[in-house]
Order: structure tokens, then sequence, then C-alpha cells
């Protein structure tokens, strides 16, 4: 994958946090706890993450996950949230902040590789990453290793600041009417190519 593949990065997360996203920055699941706020996550996923370290850098939670794609698992397992919940697009620039790193899939997996922004995205499948399904009947294992690359991930630490946020994406007119109330600076979209 190239980087100007990466035309955005995602940012899932209940409508109800937007506003203190937009005051506060997107902040690591560590930072962010020391706030109110919904989570979107599942709790079985944060169990694994909350322990696992990133070698030679810190802990998961002390990072903040961005998606290359949010048409992802993730999504999909919270697509009874679609009312309530958002994807914030983010500017790909912050490929570029100290410390970035780059997870060639969900980084809570045990085969996660872990590099550098330039050399994450050189090894990873642009096919895979961005493809429309991850299911393979024919291979079990195929599946289990595509649906985790749907899941890569740019970690960035502690926290994006809100001027790295471009837009935002909802499922519905329902989620738009709720986004829109906000009144943010935001432009924000149904796209139902995304969502399930």
């Amino acid at each position: 994958m190239q980087r100007s593949d990466v035309a955005e990065l995602h940012y899932i997360t209940p409508i109800d946090n937007v506003l203190s996203i937009l005051e506060h920055g997107i902040l690591s699941n560590k930072l962010a706890n020391s706030l109110p706020h919904k989570s979107v996550s599942i709790e079985e996923i944060q169990n694994r993450r909350k322990n696992k370290r990133i070698p030679g850098a810190g802990h998961l939670h002390d990072y903040v996950n961005l998606y290359l794609d949010a048409h992802n698992p993730m999504l999909s397992k919270v697509r009874s949230r679609n009312d309530s919940i958002c994807i914030l697009c983010v500017d790909p620039g912050v490929l570029d902040l100290p410390n970035v790193i780059i997870a060639d899939r969900n980084a809570a997996s045990d085969y996660a590789r872990f590099d550098p922004p330039n050399q994450g995205l050189a090894v990873m499948d642009k096919g895979r990453v961005f493809s429309q399904y991850w299911t393979h009947s024919e291979n079990q294992y195929d599946e289990w290793t595509h649906k985790s690359i749907k899941c890569a991930e740019v970690l960035v630490p502690e926290k994006v600041e809100s001027n790295y946020i471009i837009g935002g994406y909802v499922a519905n007119d329902r989620a738009l009417a709720s986004f829109t109330r906000l009144d943010t600076r935001l432009t924000v979209c149904i796209r139902n190519d995304i969502f399930f």
C-alpha cells in the first residue's frame, strides 16, 4: 500500500461523544477514562487490548486507535447501534506525528505487526484492507486472517487533536439528525456503503 492510498482515517464513536472530542481531541483509552463518555467498544476485546504492549513502545490503551477502513468487523459488530454512532474522518497527516505506529491488522491480534507508518503501509495489502467483504467460505483460516487485516490500525500516542478531524459519516437519517443537532463545524453525510 502507498501513502497516497490513505485518503482519510476513521474513528468509530457514539455521537454523544462528538462535542467532547471536538473540545479535548480523540483520546487514548487511558486518557478517555478520566472524562465522562460513552463507549462503543466490546468488553472482551478491550480486556485483551488493555494488557497488550507494543514491542519497544507503550500499551495499546496508551494510544488512540484509528482504522484505515471503518467498514470492518468492529463496525459490523455494533450495527445495532447505527442510530447513535458515527465515524469521524481524520486527516491522514496524523501519520506524520511523532511515534505513530501502524498495526497491519487488529492490534490486539497475537499476529499483529507494528511498524512506523511508511514501513507499515508498505507491507500492507491494499486490496485486503479496503475490501468490501472478508468472508471466505472455502477457507476458514483465510477468513480469520482477512477479518483481522480489515481492522488494521493507526496508533497515535495519547491523543489526536481535534483540528485533524475533517468530517463524519453516519448510517441513517436518525443518526444524521442527532449529529446535525450538535451544530459542529463538521460536514457529515450518510454512508450506506460503510455501515452495515
